[in-house]
């Protein structure tokens, strides 16, 4: 058995190889996100991803989770595993859907037939049904009433022992929240989509919009290890 330390590494390394095929950004992308940010530990370490799950992740980028629970499947195989953590899924079926058709195409190489993506835009794409859907650092880019829709339905596609996992950011996290406002405006300039606003609620407020959609609701600070103020929003259907 591996420390927690010794086996994140192995598994963002294991996890990043895959996007070789898709080229150096691809790669060096896959390696930093992996390294920095708290949540795929995170999602191991608390057996959120429960074996056999149906996943659908919702602004999947160019698939990282993807890649993430296949190195934890084929690390735990290897009997090379965390003595603190819950076994990873060995089976599950993805479903990724990306508004960048140029995520997409990365992912399509460095992921092949073990997961399956798609462009499109959440706001009217069609969910169909899932036991596990994923919406990472997405619905602030769209507002109020668009990020209502697209939980609704969340909502309608989760099994009924299913759960979302949501990341938000805290709009009442102060000098932490600035931060990764800025961070997310300059991510949206270096991407040509101009000074766009972005729709951002306190905690509070998301936790009383998915607690009116049906959801109970318990949320993990990610904000342990990084300067910014996200939230990981634990919902399941009630």
């Amino acid at each position: 058995m591996l420390n927690a330390a010794t086996l994140t590494q192995r598994l963002c390394e294991r996890a990043a190889q895959r996007y070789r095929a898709a080229g150096r950004f691809a790669w060096h992308f896959a390696r930093g996100k992996l390294r920095g940010d708290p949540v795929f530990v995170t999602l191991l370490a608390r057996g959120l991803v429960p074996a056999g799950a149906r996943v659908l992740d919702l602004g999947c980028g160019q698939g990282l989770l993807a890649a993430w629970l296949d190195a934890a499947a084929a690390s735990h195989r290897e009997a090379q595993w965390c003595v603190d953590w819950p076994p990873p899924p060995q089976r599950w079926q993805y479903r990724g859907i990306e508004r960048a058709p140029a995520e997409v195409r990365r992912a399509i190489v460095a992921l092949g037939d073990s997961a399956r993506l798609k462009a499109g835009d959440l706001r009217n794409s069609e969910f169909g049904s899932a036991d596990v859907v994923v919406i990472m650092d997405v619905l602030h880019y769209m507002n109020f009433p668009e990020q209502e829709r697209v939980l609704r339905r969340v909502r309608a596609a989760v099994s009924p022992a299913g759960l979302l996992l949501l990341r938000i950011g805290d709009a009442g996290g102060g000098l932490s929240f600035r931060v990764s406002n800025w961070v997310d405006r300059a991510v949206l300039l270096l991407r040509g989509r101009g000074w766009a606003r972005l729709y951002c609620r306190p905690l509070r407020a998301w936790l009383e919009l998915l607690a009116e959609l049906g959801f109970n609701v318990i949320s993990i600070p990610m904000s342990t290890e990084t300067s910014f103020a996200n939230v990981l929003l634990v919902a399941r259907p009630r």
